[in-house]
């Protein structure tokens, strides 16, 4: 299976100092891969590269196009879709302006997105700002569908909210790998729920690529000294 993402050696710094070392990872069409590790451990920033939110030296392709060079508004027009850590709604925008606000044509649409989270379909008129963190988070993840993108990239998604909302977000993530044909890339901290989804997984540690492979087959001893599990 061809790589529609590909990452490989990358390294990347905030100013003088180093974040990451060389990351290395893959994700193919219709492939969902969890990238994990602890705290501080060059996740996100990993993200922050792929979408060209920072500068970064190694390689960084996504379908078979060099995307170093490019701004991030571009790479985001080639298929890239994000959905960022802390949600990063239009606090004064409606959901439904939420959602068209960056709205390109495809498969995902306002009726699709509804279908997904019927929340947001019963809240179209009203703003963000009055959302519970919950549907916040479902109209981030709405939003970026809208985009119809060919990578969905998920950090920390269900960070912060309670267990009936958590258990919403990753039902709803199981039904896009199932029914969606989407490649995700998806970061958060739940063993358990990412073995379910993932295909596979990269494990973070000190801003390097330390482990990849089916999250059934982590070692127990890796899983508690790289994720503390």
């Amino acid at each position: 299976m061809s790589a529609l993402l590909q990452v490989s050696g990358l390294e990347a710094r905030y100013g003088s100092s180093q974040a990451l070392f060389g990351v290395d990872l893959e994700v193919a069409a219709g492939e969902v891969v969890a990238l994990m590790g602890r705290n501080g451990m060059g996740k996100t920033t990993t993200v922050r590269c792929i979408c060209r939110m920072m500068r970064a030296e190694g390689g960084i392709s996504f379908d078979g196009r060099d995307l170093r060079r490019l701004p991030s508004h571009r790479a985001a027009r080639l298929g890239i879709g994000l959905v960022p850590e802390g949600r990063r709604c239009f606090a004064d925008l409606t959901v439904q302006e939420n959602l068209i606000a960056a709205a390109r044509p495809g498969a995902w649409d306002m009726a699709a997105v509804g279908r997904l989270f019927p929340r947001l379909a019963e809240r179209q008129a009203q703003v963000a700002r009055s959302l519970s963190g919950g549907e916040q988070q479902m109209l981030a993840i709405g939003r970026a569908l809208m985009t119809n993108p060919r990578l969905l990239i998920l950090d920390e998604a269900t960070e912060g909210l309670a267990p009936l909302i958590r258990a919403e977000i990753w039902e709803a993530i199981g039904r896009l790998k199932r029914d969606s044909g989407l490649a995700i890339l998806i970061i958060d901290k739940s063993l358990k729920d990412l073995t379910a989804v993932s295909d596979r997984a990269v494990i973070l540690a000190r801003g390097r690529s330390i482990w990849s492979g089916a999250l059934e087959g982590l070692p127990p001893d890796l899983a508690q000294r790289y994720l503390g599990v």
